[in-house]
């Protein structure tokens, strides 16, 4: 029996799986349960035999429509544990990877970026990794590195207890306020390649690793539409129930699109990658579309009055940028001119 009710996906009739389950009597909404709950969840998903991604994308969901912030801490230690088990790898430097608490630190850029000097089995990681979530709070982390003669990033398996330096001090967001995602240095840090180069990029479940971070923006969309809900029931007013229509259809277009992407991780047909990308900027058009209609809908009191609204807010609209607009668009349609079947 949740607590709480789950943010369903797929529209078949079905009972919540045990991430969603456990996401829903959970709910956590400071950052120490959030953490606690990734372990516990992450242990969940370790043990199922296969990967199921209706039940892992509905516990994002639903740990977002409660706070989206819950749902930003957890998503990356489950993806790190995805990609473990992609790569076989249960253990690291003798510990369960169930044990520690992952992250993951894929961004590119600035001026002194990371790279690896391989050493037989290892490697070490020198340069500085920008967006680093919580890095001062994580265990271990997969981080992406260039090794010289690679064309290709490789990925590497990392301990963020030596060599690693976290400064936070720039983190002035005003979303997401307790997940610092700063630059991190790393001074000759030991490391263990995940994978070879480019195999991290590659394997199909980066495309649905991209899919579960659209599941959070549409959980943390759902509890705006909630509000938008609750006010157009109370007043009945005519606009304010055009927009509820207007929402519930942008929700509905969104959970399809996130439905669709569970079917076809089934088919293994190649399509990984385009459908993400579909996925991730319809999830993201209706992100924005639903907050705007929902300021429209409650006016400015909540934005100015109730601190759990405002804070749902600032988080989404934070988190959803990590779609970067219309650069991801033109990705979307380069690869529809490249790829050799007809979109439509």
């Amino acid at each position: 029996m949740t607590s709480l009710p789950a943010v369903t996906i797929d529209s078949t009739p079905h009972d919540a799986g045990p991430m969603t389950v456990l996401a829903a009597r959970h709910a956590p909404r400071e950052l120490d349960d959030s953490l606690a709950t990734a372990q516990a969840l992450g242990r969940v998903f370790t043990a199922a035999p296969r990967r199921d991604l209706i039940d892992e994308w509905e516990a994002l969901a639903t740990l977002a429509s409660v706070d989206v912030g819950a749902a930003r801490t957890i998503e990356p230690h489950i993806d790190a544990l995805s990609i473990l088990r992609d790569a076989r790898r249960t253990a690291f430097d003798g510990f369960e990877v169930t044990a520690l608490l992952w992250g993951v630190f894929a961004a590119e850029g600035g001026d002194e970026p990371l790279v690896a000097t391989p050493s037989g089995q290892t490697a070490t990681l020198d340069g500085v990794k920008p967006w680093c979530s919580l890095a001062g709070r994580l265990d271990a982390a997969l981080v992406t590195a260039r090794v010289e003669g690679d064309d290709e990033r490789s990925l590497f398996a990392v301990h963020l207890d030596e060599g690693v330096t976290v400064d936070d001090s720039a983190w002035v967001a005003r979303g997401l306020t307790e997940i610092p995602s700063a630059p991190v240095r790393f001074t000759a840090v030991r490391a263990v390649p995940v994978g070879g180069p480019g195999w991290y990029l590659q394997r199909p479940g980066f495309a649905w690793g991209g899919v579960g971070v659209a599941a959070c923006w549409y959980g943390g969309a759902v509890g705006i539409a909630r509000a938008v809900l609750h006010a157009a029931a109370a007043s009945r007013d005519p606009h304010a129930l055009a927009h509820l229509g207007a929402v519930d259809e942008l929700l509905h277009s969104a959970r399809r699109a996130i439905a669709e992407a569970a079917e076809l991780a089934t088919l293994d047909d190649g399509a990984h990658r385009l459908t993400a990308k579909r996925v991730r900027a319809t999830v993201a058009r209706v992100c924005d579309e639903i907050i705007d209609r929902a300021h429209r809908v409650l006016g400015p009191a909540p934005l100015a009055l109730d601190v759990e609204y405002t804070k749902r807010v600032a988080d989404l609209q934070l988190y959803v940028r990590q779609h970067r607009a219309e650069r991801d668009l033109a990705s979307l349609g380069a690869s529809l001119t490249d790829s050799e079947r007809r979109p439509w």
